[in-house]
């Protein structure tokens, strides 16, 4: 779509150069969501892509996602052999309601800030314990766990001006084992209810994570082999009825049985 209302697109060096923000300025990633509707109140768009940063860094500590990472590049990238939960990058990059065209353009970041309930790198991300680095306009960086950063249906923790860095995940996430449940209305829908569970091989402890049924990530933790009764009692003190979505994929009552169908089938999944 053409934005008509832009009047100027700044292509920056580094995020610094940005140190004044003003009503009407957009932070341009992929930009799969900016150009999809009208921007009546947006005239600068400041594109991320002249900032160059590395899309995925691998370490011994984990792996750090720019969060101008294309979602194809996510899905494409090898990881070591013993990330045994990787494969999971795969899953969620596949759980995208959109086109190979949206695919190819659309950023690990962007999916974030639109911080949409059934945003797949929110799934992925949250599950294997991503820390986001946030960068404010006028200030030190500061870090949050994806779980705190996603806040409620479109809605998240940055500040206006503020910039998503990056997302860290963890080595010790990524050597897990894991279980992922997802449903849709349709075949290529939108997620109705995404659960992800990751078991440490050593501590054994359960680390569940329920997005899309709910209007934020709702992650919760067992240790060793818990109970059905245990997990389902955790999932209704941390998810009452009203924290459940309601929208034309799903009613709150039909999300809440879901996720309590898929909680127990992962929790039988990981303690077999």
């Amino acid at each position: 779509m053409d934005l008509n209302t832009i009047t100027e697109v700044r292509r920056p060096s580094k995020a610094d150069e940005v140190k004044k923000w003003e009503m009407g300025f957009a932070w341009l990633a992929g930009g799969t969501w900016l150009f999809s509707e009208p921007q009546v109140n947006t005239h600068t768009l400041i594109d991320l892509e002249t900032l160059h940063w590395p899309s995925l860094t691998a370490s011994a500590e984990g792996l750090e996602i720019a969060a101008t990472c294309k979602v194809v590049e996510l899905d494409k990238f090898t990881a070591p052999r013993e990330w045994t939960s990787a494969p999971l990058f795969s899953e969620c990059c596949h759980s995208f309601l959109a086109s190979f065209k949206i695919w190819n353009e659309a950023t690990v970041g962007g999916n974030l800030v639109m911080s949409l309930p059934a945003g797949p790198m929110i799934s992925l991300t949250s599950a294997l314990e991503g820390v986001c680095t946030l960068w404010p306009r006028n200030g030190e960086p500061r870090k949050m766990p994806v779980v705190d950063f996603i806040t409620g249906n479109h809605k998240n923790a940055l500040a206006p001006g503020e910039l998503l860095r990056s997302i860290f995940l963890p080595a010790g996430a990524l050597k897990k084992t894991y279980a992922f449940r997802r449903f849709t209305l349709t075949h290529l829908g939108r997620s109705e209810v995404l659960i992800i569970g990751t078991r440490c091989p050593t501590t054994k402890e359960i680390l569940l994570t329920i997005t899309a049924s709910t209007l934020r990530p709702i992650q919760l933790r067992f240790q060793s082999s818990p109970t059905a009764e245990v997990v389902k009692s955790a999932i209704e003190k941390a998810a009452p009825i009203e924290l459940y979505l309601e929208d034309t994929h799903g009613s709150p009552a039909h999300r809440q049985h879901l996720t309590y169908y898929f909680a127990e089938q992962i929790r039988r999944e990981l303690t077999a």
